[in-house]
């Protein structure tokens, strides 16, 4: 394929009111969503997107207060400068040129995501094929497009609410629902009992990535006693109990017996496998939109088939990324679980704002029509590429809006 252009959008979906979010040692501000949206045309015309996250690990979001914007500068700049004009027959060739491109090294992973699942949407629709069918050739796999959902929900909540959610969660019939804990170590064992005593069939997973970055961390003790205490209680994983780098304080944990599950902020698909070759993760989360697309992923899901740990997605965006991972899961051998976002009011659920996190209508604005989800099983678009319409009239609906996404206020301060 000729690469004729590349364009980026930076947008924002305003959280109006902002939302404030108690957590243990401080309050979070959620002020809006942003979102990197990237078009990719060839000379015949045809079109492959993508969205794109922050410019390095999503993490920047929160330690550095970063917006998204500046990522879609570096798209239209030298990405663009990159690949403009040229033929691309193997789609890793765009990841040459990437890498050989005045392109920031931090932003590099980022930029490479971005295109790989551009240039896949652009190989389907050139083929007339889905993308699943594409990577089930290049897996060998005999793809599934019935896919189960968990539900990528609560947020700061005192317990009952957390529960509240859940059984919300449930009735709509997704396999599992995950959580955001870090209302302090009494508040999280608490959440973990009402959790454990509401579903029936609905799993239970708790992100805890909020334990490393609060105003008054827990500390090794607490979080291993945490750790322990969800697993007893049936919860099916905790995810990111240590900083992302902390291999050794997964292995630690991993001795408790419950399962871990992390992978969503290495800086780079040879992360992936070395987090899985520690021994530590039953579950494995990369992310075609921050691990070199479909092309970054094949080396993790790879490593996973045969062992005794599971390659499931993170996914936490927009319907578009939505779809890409999708389309994975679809293909991947021995991946059978998708993450799926729910944020409040989604058309797709019809819920309401109970099972919803917060306010984020760009996510399904960006999408001509609705993913099927029934009964907590989303069904694969079979269209050409991603097999999904994007309505381009969120490029004026949705202007930029600088400044940090979200903000920490600790107590102390």
């Amino acid at each position: 394929m000729d690469i004729a252009a590349i364009d980026s959008y930076a947008l924002s979906s305003p959280i109006e009111p902002p939302q404030d979010r108690g957590f243990h040692g401080g309050t979070r501000r959620l002020l809006k969503r942003d979102v990197v949206l990237v078009v990719v045309e060839t000379t015949d015309g045809r079109r492959g997107f993508a969205t794109a996250g922050a410019s390095s690990s999503a993490m920047t979001e929160y330690f550095e207060g970063e917006s998204q914007g500046t990522f879609a500068d570096i798209v239209t700049g030298p990405v663009a400068d990159a690949l403009e004009g040229e033929h691309i027959d193997e789609i890793t060739d765009a990841h040459d040129l990437i890498r050989g491109s005045d392109v920031p090294a931090g932003d590099v992973t980022e930029a490479i995501s971005a295109i790989d699942v551009a240039l896949y949407d652009l190989r389907g629709k050139e083929h007339g094929v889905p993308i699943y069918e594409l990577l089930a050739e290049e897996y060998d796999t005999d793809p599934t497009l019935d896919l189960p959902l968990y539900a990528s929900a609560g947020m700061y909540m005192e317990p009952e609410g957390f529960a509240e959610q859940a059984e919300v969660i449930e009735d709509l019939g997704f396999f599992g629902y995950k959580y955001r804990p870090g209302i302090g170590p009494d508040g999280d064992r608490r959440t973990v009992d009402l959790l454990a005593e509401t579903l029936d069939e609905t799993e239970f997973m708790l992100d805890t990535h909020t334990w490393w970055k609060l105003g008054e961390a827990y500390g090794r003790d607490t979080v291993r006693e945490l750790v322990e205490y969800a697993g007893e209680q049936g919860a099916y994983w905790v995810e990111e109990p240590v900083e992302p780098d902390d291999y050794q304080g997964y292995i630690d944990l991993a001795e408790t017996g419950t399962p871990l599950a992390g992978g969503e902020s290495e800086e780079s698909p040879q992360g992936l496998v070395e987090l899985g070759e520690t021994g530590a993760v039953s579950f494995l989360q990369g992310d075609v939109r921050h691990h070199e697309g479909f092309t970054g992923c094949r080396d993790a899901v790879e490593f996973c088939r045969g062992r005794d740990v599971e390659f499931v997605p993170h996914n936490f965006g927009t319907w578009i990324g939505l779809a890409a991972n999708a389309h994975l899961v679809a293909a991947g051998p021995e991946v059978r679980l998708l993450e799926y976002p729910v944020f409040e009011n989604d058309p797709a659920l019809d819920a309401g704002t109970v099972a919803g996190m917060y306010p984020f209508e760009l996510a399904f604005d960006i999408l001509e029509g609705e993913p099927d989800v029934q009964n907590g099983v989303l069904s694969v678009p079979e269209g050409p590429g991603l097999g999904v319409e994007v309505d381009l009239d969120v490029i004026e609906e949705y202007p930029f809006v600088e400044g940090p996404w979200t903000e920490f206020h600790y107590d102390e301060e």
